[in-house]
């Protein structure tokens, strides 16, 4: 058993970390065309079913003290799991690249070294903060998060407290759309907050102030992205800070919110690796995780993260949907079998349900629906395999 010692204080320290993120700021930009008032509402709705997906998920691992991975064991067996650590890792790194390219993008926007310098830098820094560890952080994390907090709250005044509403023309998307773009950051962070609620001194409140947090945070960045493109009609976070006199300000907000959300991704990517092999060292791989997200980030030019988010979402929903029902409804554990083959179909279909919806304009978008079918599938045929076994 782990020894427990992260405090409700230290989990909500990481997860507003998680929550300030450049990435989060852009992709509030693209709710500018549904005016301030539905953009809101979506931002709330989707948040609110993101975070209870991010409560549960954590849930599970808190109490059962195992790493988001180890979880997925319980649902879909030792071997069967390996699917699903081996593509966490991938989306792991993927994030990676695309926070240190926004971060690295917007930071030369401010000042223009080259943002293959700016990509270096923030790579560098995020493998320090994992060669420190996340139990040697507090400190550190404690005046980061004040900082990028006090910055923000300028940050915002900046936005709404100088700027003045413009009509902002294009294609907007529609409201479920919207809705389902909120959710899916949210649904991103599924496959990572057991990494940090397993070690919580109190897991299903940790697992609580993890959500509760994260998800006011992230709204906060989808609102002050949608206010940059309302208020100020630009859609440049970085300009916005150069022309309101925020330069080595917002230099700092930059990148120690990259550094502090893509944290979490390089070392939930070690962490992941455990789960595929025993004799692999996640500190390590973590540093591995992003010297290759720094390499694509200066490599790539990563614009448009809309259909990643999704594909994230087709792949995730489906498997913690399984996860809520067996846990939470039928009290399963597979952990101690190779392939739960009959969890591994449900997921596949739960997979091309999601596909399938987001062709579906519903207001509340494609993943609410998408996780309650599966999960009703999982405990429908458990229930009539049951029946016919006994």
């Amino acid at each position: 058993m782990n020894e427990k010692r992260t405090s409700l204080f230290e989990n909500g320290l990481i997860w507003f970390g998680a929550g300030v993120s450049i990435a989060e700021i852009l992709t509030g930009t693209y709710f500018a065309p549904l005016g301030f008032g539905k953009g809101i509402s979506a931002i709330i709705i989707g948040h609110v079913i993101g975070c209870l997906l991010l409560f549960l998920a954590g849930v599970i691992g808190g109490k059962t003290e195992k790493s988001a991975m180890e979880t997925v064991k319980m649902s879909f067996g030792q071997k069967g799991s390996l699917l699903f650590s081996v593509l966490n890792i991938l989306q792991l790194v993927g994030w990676t690249a695309i926070m240190i390219y926004d971060g690295a993008l917007a930071a030369n926007g401010i000042f223009n070294a080259g943002s293959w310098i700016w990509c270096l830098l923030i790579g560098g820094l995020i493998i320090l903060w994992i060669l420190i560890g996340l139990k040697s952080l507090g400190k550190i994390n404690t005046v980061a998060m004040i900082s990028l907090f006090g910055l923000t709250i300028v940050l915002c005044y900046v936005i709404f407290g100088k700027g003045s509403l413009h009509n902002i023309s294009g294609d907007g998307m529609s409201f479920g759309a919207a809705v389902e773009l909120s959710v899916a950051m949210p649904l991103s962070w599924l496959p990572l907050i057991s990494d940090y609620t397993r070690e919580a001194k109190q897991p299903v409140k940790a697992s609580a102030v993890s959500a509760i947090v994260y998800g006011l945070v992230s709204c906060w960045m989808y609102v002050i992205g949608m206010g940059a493109s309302i208020f100020t009609a630009e859609s440049d976070i970085a300009q916005i800070m150069v022309k309101a006199g925020l330069g080595i300000a917002g230099l700092i907000i930059i990148v120690f919110s990259t550094v502090t959300t893509t944290f979490l991704d390089a070392y939930s990517a070690g962490i992941s690796s455990e789960s595929v092999s025993a004799k692999l060292n996640g500190k390590w791989i973590a540093v591995i995780a992003t010297v290759i997200g720094t390499i694509s980030a200066v490599l790539f030019p990563i614009t448009d993260i809309t259909d990643f988010l999704y594909l994230i979402g087709s792949v995730f929903a489906p498997m913690i949907a399984v996860q809520i029902a067996d846990y939470f409804i039928l009290k399963k554990d597979s952990s101690a079998g190779s392939v739960n083959l009959q969890n591994m179909l449900i997921w596949l279909i739960g997979f091309v349900i999601y596909r399938l919806l987001m062709n579906v304009d519903f207001i509340l978008g494609s993943t609410l629906p998408a996780m309650v079918l599966t999960s009703l599938i999982c405990v429908a045929v458990e229930k009539i395999r049951h029946k016919f076994v006994n």
